[in-house]
């Protein structure tokens, strides 16, 4: 089942997606749920500017947060990630028809120089 996303949704999925920390979590959040502390620990910076990064992947719905006991457990939301692929998909069927049709123009151009 793929989840189709709203305009709203799919701008703060780009938006999420447009930093590397923010790719690298989901990255890693897709292998497996980690906890944010875990997660911390690979980047050079602090555990408060991690649990932000998590909090706008979590707003975008790119993971899912959960808490066991003491820790907050990330994992990777497939769904969302499968609604932003389709979207660039359809984007780049979009500029292949563009340049076919670019091509299209430019042979025609090329043949009726080649006639005169």
């Amino acid at each position: 089942m793929v989840v189709e996303l709203v305009e709203n949704s799919i701008d703060q999925v780009f938006q999420a997606l447009a930093d590397s920390t923010r790719r690298d979590i989901v990255r890693r959040s897709l292998d497996g749920e980690h906890s944010v502390s875990t997660l911390a620990h690979h980047y050079p910076m602090s555990f408060a500017a991690v649990q932000k990064h998590v909090s706008v992947l979590e707003r975008a719905e790119l993971i899912t947060k959960r808490r066991h006991g003491r820790e907050q457990l990330v994992r990777g939301n497939v769904q969302t990630i499968r609604g932003a692929y389709e979207q660039l998909e359809q984007l780049e069927q979009v500029w292949r028809s563009r340049i076919g049709r670019m091509e299209e123009i430019l042979t025609e151009d090329l043949n009726e120089g080649a006639l005169t």
